[in-house]
């Protein structure tokens, strides 16, 4: 039977990731990261690690660095044990990440570099990674009177007074939605906005996503969630419906972890409605 290889990880306030792990019969360890490509594509991008020894026999750690920062993307992780041997899938072992638990707390320059360990649905470790220019993350989101109102906070920007929150229509950019964005609190980029769900319904099915204009000449910064220890929002930050003019609408976090929202319309053909969140992202 083959030895299970796992890897522990500590991540720090700067997103410095530490791994230690003890690589079986290893002469010149290092760890690979891959960008995982795009369905069909060929591997393109990957970082290596060289591993120190450390403490106990057998014992090595890696430090994976701030800078270079890291494509926005998920990386597997893997262990080549030496030079000239085939590269192995490390599976986790404790993750010590609960300095990511308040990382919306902290100011965030530009450009906005996220990462997260976590484990994979098949049991493996990996990294997921955002880089962007300048990021809005969305807080508390409270439905009530047919209405959404969420509060969020710029990082790597600056807010301007003539702020705006952006409702785009995923099948047709020119149809935006444009409400104002409110500063909720003394400084810090901290904004509010609430969108009226009536505004929101039309004909079919409909996905809108949201940004945030900080100024009135720069560009749209999508409004998403990234700055804490999840990797994946969708299935743990699940919204009610809310049924306007015969269509459910509901607000959702999408599979990069930004905010959207969703307009499912009535079944007219009798059959029982769609669930809302039926259509992936």
């Amino acid at each position: 039977m083959s030895t299970v290889l796992r890897t522990r990880c500590t991540v720090d306030a700067d997103g410095r990731i530490t791994f230690r792990l003890s690589p079986p019969e290893a002469t010149r360890p290092e760890l690979v990261l891959v960008l995982r490509p795009k369905k069909g594509r060929p591997e393109e991008t990957t970082h290596t690690l060289g591993l120190e020894p450390e403490g106990g026999e057998g014992e090595f750690h890696a430090v994976l660095e701030p800078h270079p920062r890291l494509a926005e993307g998920r990386w597997d992780v893997y262990l080549r044990s030496g030079p000239d041997t085939v590269r192995e899938r490390l599976r986790p072992g404790p993750r010590d990440v609960r300095v990511l638990v308040d990382g919306a707390l902290r100011d965030r320059p530009s450009p906005v570099a996220v990462r997260v360990p976590y484990t994979t649905k098949d049991g493996f470790l990996a990294i997921r990674t955002w880089l962007r220019t300048a990021h809005a993350e969305a807080g508390p989101l409270v439905i009530a009177d047919g209405a959404m109102t969420v509060r969020a906070r710029l990082h790597g920007a600056e807010l301007a007074d003539e702020a705006k929150v952006l409702l785009r229509l995923r099948a047709d950019r020119d149809t935006v939605l444009t409400v104002p964005a409110r500063p909720a609190g003394e400084g810090g980029g901290t904004f509010s906005f609430t969108v009226a769900y009536g505004e929101l319904t039309g004909t079919g099915n409909r996905i809108w996503d949201a940004f945030l204009r900080p100024a009135a000449d720069a560009p749209p910064v999508r409004i998403g969630r990234l700055l804490d220890d999840l990797a994946d929002r969708k299935g743990v930050f699940v919204y009610p419906g809310v049924t306007v003019d015969g269509a459910a609408i509901r607000p959702y976090y999408t599979v990069d972890n930004d905010l959207s929202v969703e307009v499912t319309a009535a079944v007219r053909t009798g059959g029982p409605p769609r669930e809302p969140g039926a259509r992936g992202t």
